[in-house]
């Protein structure tokens, strides 16, 4: 089986590249920055030798570089599951944000997955089965403080999962919606938060592949999960 995983060179991402890893399926990963995604793919490739893990750098950002990333993925093999998981976080408030915030976080979290899901969808149509998983957030449910432009993005990926799931699922092809709250990442290094209050990046790894394992008749279309204790 043939997982594309997007944003795979460190946390969450990385989290659901290894656990598909562990269980000897083949990967397509790729990431923003071409040092970042070659230690993450080699990292794998050393430790998991019955996967088949390939990578590539891709700024899914720019629609170009979304096309160009799944064309290589299809020339490798039939797709049966992507991740969409590239994305970033940028703090702020609507009234006083920096200019283009709203513009670099709707290319980031939206575009990205937009782009290449419309890539992939053509070969998963004909072939008439896959799984399309998109990483939203517990911004994509509830306005918060400091959320910001962040927030407009992940509600609108919830849209674009929910249109997504109108529109195929008489084809064969399942969409997940996965809205996680805190979870433990590099981007909480340092902040302060105790570790063991917030949710590990496996979790949300677990959580996909179970959903990726159902009968070909069900499917989970939101998945939401939280720390036992709350949001922050």
């Amino acid at each position: 089986m043939n997982i594309i995983i997007t944003g795979a060179s460190q946390g969450i991402g990385y989290a659901i590249a290894e656990t598909f890893a562990k269980a000897g399926y083949n990967l397509f990963l790729c990431s923003k920055t071409p040092a970042n995604i070659k230690a993450a793919g080699e990292q794998l490739i050393a430790a998991y030798p019955n996967a088949t893990i390939q990578y590539q750098a891709a700024d899914l950002s720019q629609k170009e570089q979304c096309v160009n990333f799944i064309d290589w993925c299809l020339q490798k093999g039939k797709p049966h599951i992507l991740i969409n998981n590239a994305g970033f976080f940028l703090p702020g408030n609507i009234a006083d944000e920096a200019p283009e915030t709203l513009e670099q976080q709707m290319a980031s979290n939206l575009y990205s997955a937009y782009h290449t899901t419309r890539a992939v969808l053509p070969v998963m149509i004909q072939n008439g089965n896959g799984h399309i998983f998109n990483i939203c957030s517990i911004a994509s449910l509830q306005a918060y403080a400091n959320g910001g432009s962040y927030s407009i993005s992940k509600f609108a990926l919830l849209g674009f999962s929910k249109n997504l799931r109108l529109e195929l699922k008489d084809k064969g092809i399942k969409v997940t919606a996965i809205c996680p709250g805190a979870t433990y990442t590099n981007s909480w290094r340092g902040s302060g938060v105790e570790e063991a209050r917030i949710m590990e990046a496996n979790d949300i790894a677990k959580m996909i592949f179970a959903a990726a394992h159902l009968s070909p008749q069900a499917v989970v279309e939101d998945i939401v999960m939280r720390p036992q204790l709350g949001d922050l």
